[in-house]
């Protein structure tokens, strides 16, 4: 049985529904639910659900031996989950949600860039999170978002003063892309503000209204 469990795990590795499982396996409802039962068992399985309730769920190799990864942190708190969580997986330690923001925001894609903003509602150390974008040069990019992140998503905890102060624009500072070439239409204030080009407009946000992160 663990060994048909493998091969229908790398079958369907990666983010799949129970509709999804149908269609690959060419099996009715009731038997999908029942080889996802068996796969959860072995430990093959990572549930998820999406801002509209959908149910997924990432099969992989990598959920029975344990270990996480920045881009499994990150879909625990995003609205839509990513495509995959990756294969770079971490042991012995967990990863801090201050650590994954920089992760996200270091990929300079936009499906990240939207993905990251639930996170700020759950930044327990500032102090870290500051360090960690300093060394990255990323504190007016992290003051930026965290703006925008006030803005759409429901009860994001307030930065420090010092946080901002420290990521205020100097005179000379030019304005900096987060994804390269791509700004925003209707975050302008906030732009201009930290002097940061935003990659979002309204529309791309959208999934965040009534999301509960």
């Amino acid at each position: 049985m663990k060994q048909k469990l493998i091969n229908i795990a790398d079958q369907l590795k990666g983010f799949q529904s129970v509709e999804d499982i149908q269609e690959l396996l060419r099996v009715n409802r009731t038997r999908a639910i029942y080889l996802m039962y068996q796969l959860r068992k072995h430990g093959f399985v990572k549930t998820r659900r999406t801002s509209k309730g959908k149910r997924y769920y990432y099969i992989g190799f990598e959920n029975a031996i344990g270990g996480t990864s920045y881009l499994e942190t990150l879909n625990k708190y995003a609205p839509t989950p990513l495509g995959s969580f990756g294969t770079h997986k971490i042991y012995g330690k967990a990863i801090s949600v201050e650590e994954t923001l920089i992760y996200a925001l270091k990929r300079e894609d936009i499906r990240h860039i939207i993905a990251l903003l639930a996170l700020f509602k759950h930044i327990k150390d500032w102090s870290l999170l500051y360090n960690l974008a300093k060394k990255e040069g990323l504190v007016r990019e992290v003051c930026a978002l965290y703006d925008l992140a006030r803005k759409v998503v429901k009860k994001v905890r307030k930065m420090p003063k010092r946080f901002k102060n420290l990521g205020t624009p100097k005179k000379n500072d030019k304005y900096k892309y987060i994804v390269d070439l791509f700004s925003s239409n209707d975050f302008k204030e906030i732009e201009r503000k930290w002097r940061i080009y935003l990659p979002l407009n309204l529309r791309d946000v959208a999934e965040y209204r009534g999301f509960k992160t």
